[in-house]
Parts: structure tokens; sequence; C-alpha cells
């Protein structure tokens, strides 16, 4: 990405997270390729700490989330922090007290999110798969879970597949544990991918440019529109058309709402307003 240096977000950037900025997209990459890029308690905490950052900072429109190198996307929790309590025979909580921090969906970030899958997908890797709103993975991607091979319960992210996949899927890559993986092909034939690409760097050039598309949209009309289908999963079909037609007339006030209209017919690019709370004068 040309330029890209520059644009690196010092206060956020950390030994195991990138934070970069550039051209209304965030890029969070995952630098622990060393440990399968897993994350960990501290790494939890910077998640929280970057995803606030995307929700209010008015310059990010789109945000796109990948892993360092071309064999791993992330592997989940890092082994090394699941240790045992005092007694020596149960778990801590630890890493996974921070478990609910780590995704966009996981802090209402309303703006696109885009995974860009460049590698191996596992555990609690697939957090930041199933609560992405556009997964983007490069052809040597495979996914699987692998909690109950460790005597661990696979729920938070397995809930996410069953929303994503067929039930009967979800449920294998669940109960069969590191022996049942989707390859890149089959996750994009079953719907949990969404774009395939060959080798693992095109991975994020290939969100880059989808992210650079839908940048150019009305901030708050992405924000309210992801937020009505994303809504409709925890409901049924008429209450989600009733809450997604009052987000339809909370935008009717907005200026981008009749920016939009005016811009297509004088034949010239809108001019957005970031702010979701603006109203027409």
């Amino acid at each position: 990405m040309v330029g890209l240096e520059s644009a690196v977000r010092l206060n956020l950037t950390t030994p195991e997270l990138r934070f970069e900025v550039e051209d209304r997209v965030a890029i969070i990459t995952i630098t622990r390729s060393a440990r399968g890029n897993a994350f960990t308690r501290a790494m939890a905490r910077s998640f929280r700490d970057i995803w606030n950052e995307v929700r209010a900072d008015s310059e990010i429109r789109v945000a796109i989330l990948t892993g360092e190198g071309d064999r791993f996307f992330c592997t989940g929790a890092d082994v090394k922090e699941l240790g045992l309590d005092e007694s020596g025979v149960g778990m801590t909580n630890a890493p996974l007290d921070q478990a609910l921090t780590l995704t966009s969906q996981q802090n209402r970030v309303w703006k696109p999110i885009i995974c860009a899958v460049n590698g191996l997908a596992a555990g609690g890797g697939l957090h930041f798969v199933v609560d992405s709103d556009i997964i983007v993975a490069s052809s040597n991607a495979t996914f699987f879970d692998s909690h109950v091979n460790v005597g661990q319960v696979g729920a938070l992210e397995n809930i996410g597949l069953a929303k994503r996949l067929p039930l009967g899927t979800a449920l294998r890559m669940t109960l069969q544990g590191r022996s049942f993986r989707l390859t890149a092909e089959r996750a994009y034939q079953l719907g949990l991918v969404d774009e395939l690409v060959s080798a693992p760097e095109d991975a994020l050039q290939k969100a880059i440019e989808i992210a650079r598309e839908i940048a150019q949209h009305s901030p708050t009309a992405l924000a309210l529109s992801k937020e009505a289908i994303w809504k409709s999963l925890e409901t049924g079909y008429t209450p989600a058309l009733e809450y997604g037609w009052g987000l339809v007339r909370m935008h009717w006030g907005h200026p981008d709402c009749a920016e939009g209209p005016r811009a297509f017919s004088e034949k010239r690019s809108p001019n957005w307003n970031p702010d979701p709370s603006a109203r027409l004068k």
C-alpha cells in the first residue's frame, strides 16, 4: 500500500498489533506470525482501544483486519496463557476474560469491517471472521475449530459460524475439532468466504480495493444499513422490518439523505457529512 508507513498510528500500534490509516481505510494487522498470530490478554485490551478509535474517528470509513505473513491469519488464544488455576485442576479465565472485547461487533462498531484471511484461521481466530461484514480469503486459507480438542467449550465463535454456514457444517467444525477443516474453496462454496483470491498477499489488496469502494459512500448511510442487517439476525422478520424502517426514517433528517440525490442530479461527487448526529437545517 503506497505511502502506508507514514500513516501508522503509533499511539495505538504495539509490538503485537499494527494500526494504520490511509485513504479513509484503517488496517489492523496482527503481528505475531512466530506464534501463529495468536492473541493474548494484552492484545484483547489493545483491540478494545483500536475499535474505540475506529468508531470515533470520522476520518475512518472502513476497517480491515488481517494477519502478518502468509501462513496464519489468527490461531486463537495463545495456549501459553491458558493456564491452570492454583489447584492445578481447573482453568483460569485468562485470556478468556477479555474475549468479548476482541471484535468490531463486540465493541458495537457499525462501520464496515472486512476480514482478509491470509492463512490458517482457527479457534478464537474465528471470532474475527464471523463478526466481520465481508470476508476475503486466499486459496491457502483453512478454517477449523479446536476447542473440544483441548477440553474447552466451543460456543462464541461457533454460534457465529452457525449464522454463516449450514448448521451441519457448523456442528461438524465444532464437534469434530481439528479433524474437520474447511478449505478456502469449500468455505467460499458454503458462503463463509465472500471473495476468494490466489495468493496470501492478494487477500489484503482485494480487501483494500473493496474498502476504498465502500468508503466513497455516505458514512451514516453505511452504518445504519449495516446495523439494520445485523440486527435482523437477532429477531423475527416483521420486527426486523420495523426496526429497519425506524433507521430509514431516522436518516431522513441527516444532510446526506438530501446530498445524495442532489449530487446525482448535478452529476458531481457527493460531499458527505461524517457526523451521524448532523441534521438538515
